[in-house]
Formats: structure tokens, C-alpha cells, sequence
């Protein structure tokens, strides 16, 4: 990058004194004018292609350098990711090896191990789903599906994940439905109620409203008490692999993934998705658009 400013800096400086000569060369000698101006326009073609070629190749390296930054952070978070229910689970079955333990907690480290089974089981389906995305090979077969069930269901899977009360999803939703691949949605909606629910408060309070706008148009609302999510970043956290902030000073684990699948999820179903901060407090607001069926 530095290197990239310091010629175009060296170019511009050139390019200034070469325009300079020729003009004053053509002034001082009427007879070989008409050269010289030849000169300067071909001249001058050919570095403005050169600082044009410079520029773009600034912006690819930018591109590729935070790309690079990206996957290397999505690399740190999975191992991490994959690394904590696979110790978790040999820790437990080396205790039920080696210890005589009571029925109890022979029964409370198997429901562990199921749900280590269960994180490690959604993780690989996220990376998945985002390679089936980037590859289009998900089929497009539709159906016409209720939000209000589809939205509750995923819901409740939520807070059972989470170990919160069901309550802590607070809902207000109108009936709706849209024409659409059944696990897409349960993909975009799943993905935004776990996002709320990681990132929420110490006392998680997740809000989601569901309306229909006219005739055309669902619109659906989750709402979080978390930190929020700063305005610059609010358009980046729907690229592949971002998250906000450093990997190794975040408090919450994750992939990068989840918002990339939603989001690319939403405009195939030619709908459209917007953060915001909550009104009235802390916290996020992510708006989802689809069009209704009719």
C-alpha cells in the first residue's frame, strides 16, 4: 500500500515536469510545435492509463488484503468453534470412563454431549449452507409458508439453545405469509433470532413484530437489548466472513457466516434487510422485507 502512494506520488511529480517541458519546448520553437503538442497528447494518454492502471491496482490489493483478513479470522473462529464442544465432549466421556458417577449425572453429561452434538452440528451446516450459496446449487422449489408458526418455532429452538425462557421472545405479529423455499426462511429468521439472542444484554430481551404492509409487501422486525452495532459497520457485517471487531478480543464466538446467508438468502427472494438502532434504548433492529403471497 505505501508503496502503491509513494509511485503515485513519483508519477505525478514525472508526469507534471514532462507536460511542463514540452509546453515550454513548444513555445520556444514554433517550427517543431506541432510535434511536441503530438507528443504531450500521446504522452499524457499513456500516463493517465498508467495512474488509472496504479489506482485499480490499489484498490484490488485493499480488496485482497482485507479479504485475507477476513478468512483468517473465519479460520481462528472455527477452530475455536470446533475446538470447545470436541473438548467439552472428550472431557465428559473420559469422566464417565474413569469415574463411577450416579445415574443423575451420567444422564446430565449425556444431555451435555448432546448439545455439544448439536452446536458442532449447526456450525457445519452454516458453513455448508454458505458454500451451497456461493455454488447456487440450492434448488428453488417454493411453497407458500405461515411466518407467524415458522417465525415462533424458530424461536423457541433459540431460546432452548440458549437455556432461556421461551417469554424472553416477546411477540406481536399479524398473520402473514410469503412464497418461498421453506428452510431459506427458516435459514434467515433462525440466523437473525440467534444472532439476537448471542448478543443481547446480560438479561436478554428479544422483541419481534411481524405486519403486513398493503398488499405486496411482509415486513418482519427482531429486536435486541444488546450493545448495538456501530453505523460504519452496518453495511459490512453482510460480507462473508466479517465480523465486528478482532477475533481474538470478541466476546461471543461465531463464524462470520450468518448475516452472509441471510442476507443472500433475502435478495433472492427479492426482498431487502436493513439494520437500525432500537427505539426508545439499546440494542438492534433487524428489518426484514419479502413479498407477500398473494
Amino acid at each position: 500500500m505505501a508503496l502503491a502512494v509513494i509511485m503515485l506520488m513519483l508519477l505525478g511529480v514525472v508526469t507534471t515536469g514532462w507536460v511542463l517541458l514540452n509546453v515550454f519546448t513548444a513555445l520556444d520553437n514554433p517550427q517543431v510545435a506541432g510535434w511536441h503538442w503530438a507528443f504531450l497528447v500521446v504522452g499524457s494518454t499513456f500516463m493517465l492509463l498508467l495512474v488509472v492502471g496504479v489506482v485499480v491496482y490499489m484498490m484490488l490489493s485493499v480488496k485482497a488484503i482485507n479479504l485475507s483478513r477476513r478468512q483468517s479470522n473465519f479460520i481462528d473462529s472455527v477452530t475455536h468453534e470446533l475446538k470447545s464442544p470436541l473438548a467439552s465432549m472428550k472431557l465428559y466421556m473420559q469422566t464417565l470412563d474413569r469415574h463411577d458417577v450416579s445415574r443423575e449425572q451420567r444422564e446430565t453429561f449425556h444431555r451435555f454431549i448432546r448439545e455439544d452434538v448439536d452446536r458442532l452440528d449447526r456450525l457445519i451446516n452454516r458453513i455448508l449452507d454458505a458454500g451451497r450459496l456461493d455454488s447456487g446449487s440450492i434448488e428453488a422449489e417454493t411453497e407458500t409458508v405461515a411466518l407467524p408458526e415458522l417465525l415462533k418455532g424458530c424461536g423457541d429452538s433459540v431460546c432452548l439453545s440458549y437455556r432461556v425462557p421461551l417469554t424472553t421472545i416477546r411477540w406481536e405479529m399479524q398473520p402473514c405469509a410469503v412464497r418461498a423455499r421453506l428452510v431459506d426462511l427458516e435459514l434467515i429468521f433462525r440466523n437473525l433470532l440467534d444472532n439476537a439472542m448471542k448478543y443481547a444484554g446480560p438479561e436478554p430481551e428479544v422483541h419481534v413484530t411481524l405486519e403486513r404492509v398493503g398488499n405486496k409487501t411482509v415486513v418482519a422486525r427482531i429486536a435486541d437489548n444488546g450493545k448495538g452495532i456501530p453505523p460504519r459497520w452496518r453495511k459490512r457485517i453482510f460480507g462473508r466472513f466479517v465480523r465486528v471487531g478482532d477475533e481474538l478480543e470478541r466476546e461471543k464466538g461465531g463464524t462470520g457466516l450468518g448475516l452472509y446467508i441471510v442476507e443472500t438468502l433475502v435478495r433472492r427472494l427479492r426482498g431487502q434487510i436493513r439494520v437500525q438502532d432500537r427505539e426508545g434504548g439499546v440494542g438492534t433492529v433487524f428489518e426484514v422485507r419479502l413479498p407477500a403471497d398473494s
